[in-house]
């Protein structure tokens, strides 16, 4: 499909359906966007959103139904027909190639950086470079992927899919790794290139939908069950049209639970996969029986804190002390053992093996222990009703255990992690961006988890860059800015403003 130079003055899908083994993932949907627009797409995770627009996209073929730009169909067989008819998408699971560096992946789908065999990376350079002047989207062209972390690569794929010239534009949770001012930002330039292009928008951040779109549609359970204008409707009844039943996001009441110190990080110093001082003489401690909150832009540090506690990046210096001992440099498996709970960044590469079941990923620690083995052989019957009653009390949304993690939606394979670290009794958890990119219902749900636990005396360390989250949440709430703690606020007093200067790096002393 050669490029079309005119606009794209409308887009339909009409009765779209994909079903995959055992799965209706889009039913008959219908929906339509015009000119100039701005359409919300909302939906609980598993909605069907995100296999929609991969079949915009071109990623997916549709068992039914059909695609129309300006009223006349189109087939998409790849997302190169896709980006030649100017579509372009944000993806919430990223399409990267981790061992290229970040100019490189751009560079794979730019005609414009192919010339006889040749890959010409000046012109995608001085391309990324007017696409990141223009919208304060910043990222390190040479640095590889695999060295970013999950936000920055996120902005990665913004930059990637402007450099390619999309008129119309798919964002899928496009906020979730930025502070309020580049949210703020960030909507504000969306405002403005409506005014050239449309722009579907999919995000569980209904005060951004209010801010944002023009038009909303509501999926549920692979069907369209709402359309209606933006601003006839509050976030609250959003929320509602989404799950079936009203959603309110628990809040700390903050009665004293702390008791002792449990984890003491004492001037830390770690290097990133870059080389530089990640972690630059960091101190925080935390509690039990409070959620010290972790407030800060991705990529300062937060990855490298978590992974150091966990025993997964080597310390370079200070002392990391559990229940008064120091497990600096022990071993992850060591650390484990110790009681320590781990929520990781990346839940599909770090908190699952997704080609393991359900079953086999909730016993992934505890496999050799006298819970689930005796004489090296598993106890089927053990791990089957262990998993059974975690798919019911947690709502894992799944035909059965034995289904492959990785088939989950993300907020079911959140849930799967979670359930596998609670059910552990952990003497301490860190929680690392734990509802990043889910919808209302699956948050309400991890967020009544971490308030039990730290209601049951448990210590938590909550990295997120979800200020409400962290608001919500936190009894204290650390800042950090380029490996160091810019400071500890008390979580009743804190104001958005404040935190979001402490996160640029600005101090008021």
């Amino acid at each position: 499909m050669e490029r079309s130079e005119g606009r794209i003055h409308s887009l339909r899908v009409e009765g779209i359906t994909k079903r995959f083994p055992g799965v209706l993932a889009c039913d008959d949907i219908s929906m339509a966007i015009g000119e100039h627009e701005i359409l919300a797409l909302v939906g609980e995770n598993g909605a069907g959103k995100t296999t929609l627009m991969n079949i915009l996209m071109g990623l997916y073929q549709p068992d039914e139904g059909s695609i129309l730009i300006n009223n006349e169909p189109v087939h998409f067989k790849s997302p190169r027909d896709a980006f030649e008819a100017g579509i372009g998408m944000v993806h919430q699971r990223y399409m990267l190639i981790p061992n290229l560096t970040v100019v490189e992946n751009i560079a794979l789908g730019m005609k414009e950086a192919h010339k006889k065999g040749v890959m010409k990376l000046g012109e995608v350079r001085r391309k990324m470079q007017e696409v990141s002047d223009n919208y304060g989207l910043h990222v390190d062209p040479e640095a590889y992927v695999w060295q970013l972390s999950v936000g920055e690569q996120q902005r990665v794929e913004l930059v990637k899919t402007l450099c390619y010239g999309a008129r119309f534009l798919i964002l899928d949770e496009p906020t979730s790794a930025l502070t309020p001012q580049e949210t703020d930002e960030l909507l504000v330039l969306l405002k403005n290139m409506s005014k050239q292009l449309s722009i579907i928008f999919i995000s569980h951040k209904l005060q951004e939908v209010k801010t944002l779109s023009h038009k909303v549609s509501v999926l549920r359970h692979g069907r369209m069950t709402f359309s209606g204008d933006t601003e006839k409707y509050t976030p609250a009844e959003l929320a509602s049209f989404m799950t079936g039943t009203k959603v309110e996001l628990p809040v700390n009441e903050r009665i004293d639970m702390k008791g002792e110190a449990v984890l003491e990080l004492k001037n830390l110093k770690a290097r990133s996969d870059r080389g530089f001082f990640a972690l630059d003489d960091l101190n925080l401690t935390v509690r039990a029986g409070e959620i010290v909150g972790l407030a800060g832009v991705s990529g300062n540090g937060q990855k490298e804190l978590a992974e150091v506690i966990n025993g997964i990046r080597r310390l370079e210096g200070g002392e990391i002390r559990f229940f008064g001992e120091n497990i600096a440099n022990l071993t992850p498996g060591k650390v484990i053992e110790k009681g320590m709970g781990y929520i990781p960044e990346d839940r599909n590469t770090e908190g699952i093996v997704p080609s393991f079941s359900i079953r086999e990923n909730i016993i992934l620690k505890d496999n050799t222990t006298g819970k689930y083995s005796k004489k090296r052989f598993l106890k089927l019957g053990t791990i089957a009703e262990v998993s059974d009653r975690l798919k019911e009390q947690f709502d894992i949304r799944c035909p059965n255990t034995t289904t492959a993690a990785g088939s989950l939606s993300g907020g079911n394979i959140q849930k799967v992690i979670l359930a596998r670290e609670i059910d552990r009794s952990p003497r301490f958890l860190v929680a690392v961006y734990p509802t990043r990119g889910l919808d209302m219902g699956a948050a309400e749900f991890i967020h009544q988890q971490l308030l039990e636990l730290r209601n049951k005396g448990i210590g938590i360390l909550l990295v997120s860059e979800e200020l409400e989250e962290i608001m919500n949440l936190s009894d204290r709430i650390g800042i950090i800015y380029k490996g160091k703690i810019m400071d500890v606020l008390d979580g009743n007093t804190a104001e958005i403003k404040t935190l979001g200067l402490l996160m640029a790096g600005v101090k008021n002393d």
